[in-house]
């Protein structure tokens, strides 16, 4: 009795190991269809965005400055005024960036510095020269609860077939759950305190120059009277040099509270706008004269 129900048992763990290999086999092989890397377009390479001159700034096709017309709020138009007055002044206005924080999104899918697509059925990165890479969630995920907020907020994209070849040729991308603060360019444009911008987008191949990337990006934040939808363009770089750009490595600014500084070229701390005071030196010794 004991042999016969030890070979009953044996046989059953022998059955279910053959369902279960036979399941996890279709999982296998449905996903491998379902994320058939044949179905994806190749946008490899390094890009820089198709103008040739100038710095950061939200649409590349206009100045930067209020000549970008941004549809500020009031509200917001009298914090970009401001911030506008103290770059003229010396300091930096609403643009973060000088100490190191984050660009964060919109702002660095500029593209002034360089940026690179690389695509995989599950993610699509967006490798940059001067920021960690940007993750677009491809797989079918929902919303996350409970993500920490990050510059770059959390993205979610689906791929669309769009000229019905049986390839994916549009990029479809929602991305939320941003902290700040953010501005949208080195003027200081700036994004809503509340960092409840969603910014949706359609990344897709030029369809009379390959060497070409749209990324139509629309901005919906707090800070706009509406949405603020540009085109983005970014060409193939053949000869690119890449440089390593770490903004904590040589950057000479320095801020110390809420003024900021900047070291000279013999290392001494100077002023940025005119009769600025010092830093506190109470805890340094005095010496008297």
């Amino acid at each position: 009795m004991f042999y016969r129900s030890l070979i009953g048992a044996i046989a059953l763990v022998a059955l279910c190991v053959a369902s279960g290999s036979a399941q996890s086999q279709n999982i296998l092989q449905n996903d491998a269809s379902k994320y058939d890397p044949s179905k994806y377009p190749d946008w490899s390479g390094p890009m820089r965005w198709t103008q040739t001159r100038g710095g950061n700034r939200y649409d590349q096709h206009k100045p930067p400055g209020r000549a970008q017309q941004a549809p500020l709020t009031v509200e917001y138009q009298a914090i970009f005024e401001a911030g506008l007055k103290d770059q003229s002044e010396g300091g930096q206005g609403a643009n973060q960036t000088y100490s190191c924080l984050p660009g964060g999104l919109p702002r660095d899918m500029a593209g002034n510095q360089g940026l690179e697509f690389v695509v995989t059925p599950k993610v699509t990165h967006v490798i940059f020269v001067h920021q960690m890479p940007r993750r677009i969630y491809t797989d079918g995920r929902d919303w996350p609860e409970n993500v920490e907020p990050s510059f770059f907020g959390y993205s979610i994209g689906k791929w669309i077939d769009e000229d019905g070849d049986g390839k994916y040729d549009v990029l479809e991308v929602e991305t939320r759950n941003f902290s700040g603060p953010r501005s949208f360019d080195n003027a200081g444009i700036p994004l809503h305190a509340d960092n409840q911008t969603v910014i949706k987008e359609r990344i897709y191949r030029d369809k009379q120059d390959p060497e070409i990337i749209h990324d139509e990006m629309t901005t919906i934040d707090h800070a706009l009277t509406r949405p603020w939808t540009v085109d983005k363009t970014y060409r193939l770089t053949k000869n690119p040099h890449w440089v390593q750009n770490i903004c904590s490595v040589g950057n000479n600014h320095v801020v110390i509270g809420k003024e900021a500084y900047f070291l000279s070229a013999d290392g001494l701390l100077m002023p940025t706008k005119k009769d600025q005071a010092p830093p506190d030196p109470r805890y340094f010794k005095q010496t008297v004269k």
